[in-house]
């Protein structure tokens, strides 16, 4: 995807247009960033009437589809579309494009939230697919999750009970991902465990060869098993980066083995034990994050001041959760953060993913029995961590995301009260473009003090 230049919008002039200036009585200023996506290369586009996609509540907004087919069919061509809420879009209806193209009205909305259109065409034998989701005052949408009255307390005793277990911090070379300018070592450490016994943390460090401090940055996985290489690049411009895996086991071993465990033993383990606070799968992750932060503030080329913490998706659940529960941390990088606002779906709006209490094909609502896995979601839902923020956040979604949903990303910047910022690119789906990597990178080190 070719992206235009970046545009900063002042927040002024967002208000005038699209509304995106509300911000929550309870947070800190926002910045907002706009990266406008060139249209998608393919023979069928669908588009929205506005260039940034992004309307106020009672607003009405227009789709437009488009076919890029010579020579074209005098009859026109079927396209199938669904069109409706985010992650809700309803049944499949078809319509006959003419070679104009063909416009669909989308409904004004009375509450914020998002709209998709979602579009499939045959050509030349083979399927093709568009989306284009449209934004109704994105900026003031809050999450339905509610917030458990001990969730402090709890998560006061989880870190005591981490106190307790002896890091027993493991190095070993990895000359194989070493460069000239940055040392890479395999870094493994104790953590919580179930059933009072330890478990391990694995992941990947790298540290600049050159004499001097450095900012350290906490870099976490996005969903899925899968070796790691560690944030090396990052490293190359002048940061120590320490890259983990949650799984407890090794970031370097054969690719087979993680298939057979992705499609195994740790498939949907972001479910296991969800009827019970204390041993849910995401407790033993939680805290083997924090841990991580122990290790990078004890490195002698720490300077002594800046910890970040970086993910996308799972990953940024997780650079969320793990700065909101150590006041060390001073800076987050947090793109279409997961496990967002995720009991969404019982209240008839999108939820994050994973998908928890969605209806399946036959209207039932999965992952019965509700009550008690609904009350544990509320220790967990990256939503209650986002309000704890305290430190400056570099936020980044797009509406199109078809995994961490717009509805639920935008449900957790909404709430956060430390100084933030937000790079919206309408067109994006469930990845960040080379454009915002790099942006990422640039405000990490300029965290820093680093250009």
């Amino acid at each position: 995807m070719t992206l235009r230049p970046l545009r900063l919008l002042a927040i002024a002039a967002l208000f005038a247009t699209s509304q995106l200036a509300y911000l929550p009585a309870t947070a800190a200023t926002s910045e907002v960033r706009l990266l406008n996506a060139a249209a998608v290369a393919g023979p069928l586009s669908v588009t929205l009437d506005r260039p940034d996609w992004t309307y106020k509540t009672g607003d009405r907004a227009t789709a437009r589809i488009r076919l890029d087919v010579q020579p074209y069919p005098a009859e026109g061509i079927p396209v199938r579309y669904r069109l409706g809420p985010d992650m809700l879009e309803g049944p499949e209806r078809t319509v006959v494009v003419p070679k104009e193209g063909l416009s669909l009205p989308i409904p004004a909305q009375s509450q914020p939230g998002f709209v998709r259109v979602l579009v499939e065409a045959s050509v030349g034998g083979k399927p093709v697919k568009a989306r284009a989701t449209a934004a109704f005052s994105p900026l003031t949408i809050r999450p339905v999750q509610t917030e458990p009255a001990d969730f402090d307390a709890f998560w006061t005793a989880q870190k005591e009970q981490l106190a307790k277990v002896d890091p027993q911090w493991t190095l070993s070379p990895a000359p194989d991902l070493s460069t000239a300018t940055v040392d890479v070592s395999y870094l493994h450490y104790q953590n919580v465990g179930q059933g009072g016994q330890p478990s391990r943390i694995y992941g990947v460090l790298a540290v600049p060869r050159a004499d001097g401090k450095y900012p350290a940055v906490l870099h976490v996985p996005g969903a899925g098993v899968r070796p790691y290489k560690g944030a090396v690049e990052l490293a190359e411009k002048g940061a120590i980066t320490l890259q983990i895996g949650i799984h407890g086991i090794p970031v370097n071993l054969p690719d087979e083995l993680y298939e057979q465990l992705r499609n195994g033993a740790l498939e949907s383990y972001n479910r296991y034990n969800l009827d019970d606070r204390d041993s849910y799968y995401y407790r033993r992750v939680y805290l083997g994050a924090l841990r991580g932060l122990d290790y990078l503030v004890r490195h002698a080329k720490w300077d002594g001041r800046t910890l970040v913490t970086q993910g996308g998706s799972q990953g940024g659940q997780l650079a969320i959760v793990t700065a909101a529960l150590d006041p060390r941390v001073t800076a987050t990088v947090a793109s279409y953060p997961a496990y967002a606002d995720v009991t969404g779906y019982l209240s008839g709006r999108a939820g994050g993913w994973p998908g928890l209490f969605r209806k399946d094909d036959n209207g039932n609502v999965k992952d019965q029995p509700i009550a008690a896995k609904v009350k544990t979601t509320g220790y967990y839902d990256t939503v209650n961590f986002a309000k704890r923020l305290r430190s400056p956040v570099l936020f980044y979604a797009g509406y199109n995301d078809l995994v961490t949903p717009p509805t639920s990303t935008f449900a957790v910047y909404n709430v956060i009260p430390s100084p933030r910022q937000i790079v919206i690119e309408p067109e994006q789906a469930h990845l960040t473009s080379e454009t915002h990597q790099a942006t990422q990178q640039q405000w990490i080190l300029k965290q820093g003090g680093k250009r």
